[in-house]
């Protein structure tokens, strides 16, 4: 395979905010053309695929915006700097649902759209939950915990009823881990 060598000539900030930043940058590539790249640099993010006693996985619905309406997904939230992504999976766990992982396992680490942005999402399974009460914070008072069987869910993916990518990818992991499914 022919090796691949870009070069940033230029960027520009277009846009800095707190969770994202913009650039338009030049790049020139292999055979000296310039190409033209708009850049999300994103704050990384840590979800968590969790099994209760039920062998039900334990998601979220809320409000997105982007979409205008509601989405369910893996319980998961922004890296702040320098946390331990496996403490802040256990931190998005119990403030938005309440559970608590008493035990953790990484299961990936991956990019989400490597196309437009750098974000990087790393993504952790439980099935030791304790019960409790959640901790939402002020921006999250519209989060519903859902608790669907482990197979529905997997189902429901097939069907896609399940439209957020972390999510599809937790429930497939999940299943795969605890034998539901073989890949």
């Amino acid at each position: 395979m022919k090796e691949k060598k870009f070069t940033v000539v230029e960027s520009n900030l277009v846009y800095e905010g707190a969770i994202i930043s913009l650039h338009v940058d030049k790049i020139r590539n292999n055979e000296g053309k310039i190409l033209e790249r708009e850049v999300v640099e994103h704050l990384d993010a840590v979800g968590i695929a969790a099994l209760d006693t039920n062998n039900n996985i334990v998601l979220v619905s809320q409000y997105r915006h982007p979409l205008k309406g509601d989405l369910l997904e893996i319980p998961a939230g922004l890296l702040a700097e320098g946390e331990d992504p496996a403490d802040c999976a256990i931190r998005e766990l119990k403030e938005e649902t309440g559970y608590r992982a008493k035990k953790i396992e990484k299961l990936a680490a991956f990019y989400t759209s490597a196309g437009f942005t750098d974000e990087r999402f790393y993504l952790f399974f439980s099935d030791d939950l304790e019960e409790g009460e959640s901790e939402l914070e002020s921006d999250e008072e519209d989060i519903e915990v859902v608790l669907i069987p482990l197979e529905q869910a997997v189902a429901m993916a097939s069907r896609g009823e399940i439209e957020d990518a972390k999510t599809l990818t937790a429930i497939l992991m999940a299943a795969q881990k605890v034998g539901r499914i073989g890949l």
